[in-house]
């Protein structure tokens, strides 16, 4: 059995974050990645750190494995010959502003007219409608602008932005989920579609909760720390040497829970009975566990929990997740032996599927360009006449 997306061929037009991660999913699929970039220069993100033997790590994370074609777009040689490639192909995906596509001549109602089967993926800040469509976005103004900010953090503390580019990465997985979902409908169908991700709708689509608990409480979440809103104890605590999480999620686990921290006055504690008095009275409650969890070490508590059927975990830093059991049963690190920067260690495909074999390895990213000259031949059929004469042209 084949990988699920073998035979699909995505031309990613691509750059940074949000379309990068989402291509990298597909082709972590089976997807077949011709990753276009500007001749010379190539993706913005070549150029940022962290850096090993000069070489962009940040790059290599969500690029191993594509082939990279460089084409000069301002050209009319290089449109035309991205018009060619795009007829021979299933996905075209793009995260330029809105109405960029269009100034190069090469936006959907052009694209969809030389190939009606093409499926158009476009990931941008606020989307392809709407009155601020055309502006510009970064990760950072999209939490900021999604709500995520305002609920992230501590009380009376600054706006605090989530520790990974959260807006990005949300955008690139609506994104794939959507490029995916119109493959299988074109399957249906025969006929592509424009898929059209903004970055800001996905902040909203992720705020869980938010919504409704500020229709019912008729005033905006706030930041809350570690804990939960609406579920406690449900958060991080200090233990005599370290930071642990403790998830209580029901009544049945709070009387697991009193039971292992010899805390049997809780339970009968008729403020403590249910998870809404429990959340009602959470300042008096909190102090009352602080206390308790202080006292032994983490490695002691999380033995108590386990045994206890209690969920606990410990706050793991970079270094400890990247020695979990569990994420390297599961293959979640794997390596990259590139030329230049060597082995490098990087985050595996979480989507386990039995056509998806498993591997310890991934391909390394491209050099601008690399893989030009191949593609053109295998794709297009040219020869070494007609590519030198796109050369001469400007085109690549």
């Amino acid at each position: 059995m084949g990988k699920p997306l073998e035979g699909v061929r995505v031309l990613d037009l691509t750059r940074v974050l949000a379309g990068p991660f989402g291509s990298m999913m597909l082709s972590d699929l089976g997807a077949e990645i011709i990753k276009v970039e500007v001749p010379g220069t190539g993706d913005d993100s070549r150029s940022f750190g962290p850096f090993r033997n000069g070489k962009s790590l940040y790059f290599l994370n969500v690029n191993r494995g594509k082939e990279s074609v460089a084409i000069d777009l301002k050209t009319a040689a290089g449109k035309r010959l991205l018009l060619d490639l795009a007829v021979k192909c299933d996905v075209l995906v793009e995260n330029f502003r809105p109405g960029t596509m269009e100034k190069l001549g090469l936006g959907w109602e052009v694209l969809r007219k030389e190939n009606p089967r093409l499926v158009y993926g476009a990931v941008s800040g606020f989307g392809h409608t709407g009155p601020d469509s055309g502006r510009p976005a970064y990760d950072i103004l999209v939490q900021a602008m999604g709500g995520v900010m305002s609920i992230t953090g501590w009380p009376d503390s600054p706006p605090t932005r989530v520790g990974l580019s959260m807006g990005d990465i949300t955008a690139a997985v609506f994104g794939a989920t959507g490029i995916v979902t119109a493959l299988y409908q074109r399957e249906k169908t025969g006929r592509g579609q424009k898929v059209d991700v903004a970055m800001l709708d996905c902040q909203l689509a992720i705020l869980e909760n938010a919504l409704v608990r500020y229709q019912v409480d008729g005033k905006p979440p706030a930041p809350l720390g570690t804990r939960h809103p609406t579920i406690t104890p449900f958060q991080a605590f200090r233990s005599s040497d370290a930071w642990f999480v403790v998830a209580v999620g029901n009544d049945s686990l709070w009387k697991n829970f009193c039971a292992a921290v010899e805390r049997p006055d809780l339970l009968a504690d008729g403020r403590f009975s249910t998870n809404g008095s429990r959340t009602k009275h959470y300042d008096e409650l909190i102090p009352e566990l602080e206390r308790t969890l202080a006292r032994k070490p983490m490695a002691e508590w999380l033995v108590v929990f386990e045994k206890a059927g209690v969920p606990a975990a410990p706050v793991n830093d970079v270094e400890a997740v990247m020695k979990d059991r569990q994420l390297i049963a599961r293959n979640m690190f794997v390596t990259v032996d590139d030329p230049v920067a060597g082995t490098v260690t990087i985050p595996g495909n979480p989507i386990k599927m039995e056509s998806v074999p498993e591997s310890p390895t991934r391909p390394p990213a491209p050099e601008v360009g690399e893989h030009t000259d191949t593609v053109l031949r295998r794709v297009l059929g040219l020869d070494d006449a007609a590519i030198a004469r796109l050369r001469a042209d400007g085109a690549v």
